[in-house]
């Protein structure tokens, strides 16, 4: 009877370590379940995100109407209506100045006086030349007439009279010169007066009291200059493929920079009917009432021109043209999530917006900055807040077009 329970002891316990066995292979075996599943998870996961990084992401902006956005900035330049250099018809010395820049003065006023002491000493010989001159003519005369008178009566030849004819003529021609070279001289003496020849403003003086004047000195400075300011010339050089636009009547805005925040209005009176070969311009001529004198000649000025839009043409960024072998191209995102590229023709490139006239409608989502490397038909995701942005865009287009 002593020796049952420790047979029963003994036969227990390979029994406890058995299941302790089990219970740490069961439990290894779901460890290592769990790091397969957790590696296997983190594989796929990457898997993900590497192809994601494939997909490029990208902006989409909506073609727009360029009718919306149809004034286009020119540069222009400002001219008085009338400008005239004045220079000196006589030789001398500036004997007086008048006028000033900045002074008004009236057609035919005195800008300036010239002392002309050698005009005046040939006007004095011309005039003394002219007085002998009809002194001869005039005894030439009575002696043409006393001579016809002898030849009635047969005392002289006719060859004579005829002699004394001629020079009586004659000395009538010398007179004739005379009196011209008298004229010519008193019309150079008139030019002893600088005047202005029209309505104005002084705009520069280039001469002072004491001055050696030289006559016809064309390519020297000149003495005034005068200009109309009631009213100014401007000129804008149009683009070619805007040249048509260019219609009799038509009124453009402009500003200059000394007049912020201020415009004026200017109508066309011509165009050149020509395009410029080196510029690829057409130079209109337009006028603009300057009774405040609010511009002045030589200005800058920017102009902006209202111009018809061809309803075919789209505006996009600059920055969606894709140019390859194949020529200017634009990626457009499709339904498909993939970009699509248009072969298109650009109407008018406006610097940071092109307008296209083939190849894009109002309705295509265009791809800005597109990837060196998209193809088409390539997968491309959408910027969320570019996709959420274009959907307000485009409710709002269908608002107005309702409304």
């Amino acid at each position: 009877m002593s020796h049952n329970p420790a047979s029963v002891q003994v036969a227990q316990k390979p029994q406890h370590l058995k299941a302790i066995g089990i219970g740490g292979g069961v439990l290894a075996a779901l460890v290592v379940a769990l790091g397969l599943g957790i590696r296997f998870h983190q594989h796929h996961e990457l898997v993900q995100w590497t192809d994601a990084q494939l997909i490029p992401s990208v902006r989409v902006v909506s073609a727009a109407d360029p009718a919306k956005n149809h004034l286009i900035t020119l540069p222009g330049h400002l001219q008085a209506w009338d400008s005239a250099p004045i220079h000196a018809r006589v030789g001398g010395y500036l004997k007086a100045w008048y006028k000033d820049i900045g002074d008004k003065v009236k057609a035919g006023d005195v800008l300036a006086v010239i002392d002309t002491p050698e005009l005046d000493q040939q006007l004095e010989q011309a005039r003394a030349v002219l007085t002998k001159a009809q002194a001869d003519a005039n005894l030439a005369n009575i002696t043409s007439r006393r001579w016809q008178h002898l030849l009635g009566s047969d005392s002289v030849s006719k060859q004579e009279a005829d002699e004394k004819v001629g020079e009586a003529a004659a000395a009538q021609a010398t007179v004739l010169a005379a009196k011209a070279d008298v004229d010519r001289l008193q019309a150079l003496e008139s030019f002893k007066k600088i005047v202005a020849p029209f309505d104005g403003v002084v705009t520069a003086r280039r001469t002072d009291v004491g001055d050696l004047i030289t006559a016809n000195n064309e390519s020297g400075p000149e003495l005034f200059s005068v200009a109309d300011t009631a009213r100014m010339r401007l000129y804008v050089p149009v683009p070619e493929v805007d040249a048509n636009a260019i219609k009799p009547g038509m009124t453009v805005t402009l500003s200059v920079p000394e007049q912020p925040g201020r415009t004026f209005k200017a109508t066309l009176i011509g165009n050149s009917h020509a395009i410029n070969q080196s510029s690829g311009s057409l130079l209109a001529q337009f006028v603009a009432d300057n009774g405040d004198e609010g511009l002045k000649p030589g200005d800058y000025a920017d102009v902006q021109l209202a111009l018809p839009v061809d309803p075919h043409i789209v505006s996009v960024p600059s920055s969606a043209l894709i140019f390859r072998d194949k020529g200017a191209q634009v990626a457009v995102l499709g339904p498909d999530s993939r970009a699509h590229l248009h072969d298109v023709h650009i109407a008018v490139d406006m610097g940071t917006t092109l307008q296209i006239d083939k190849g894009l409608s109002l309705d295509d989502r265009v791809i800005e900055n597109p990837p060196d490397s998209l193809m088409d038909g390539d997968k491309v995701s959408v910027d969320t807040d570019t996709d959420q942005q274009l959907a307000a865009n485009d409710t709002g287009k269908h608002g107005e077009s309702a409304h």
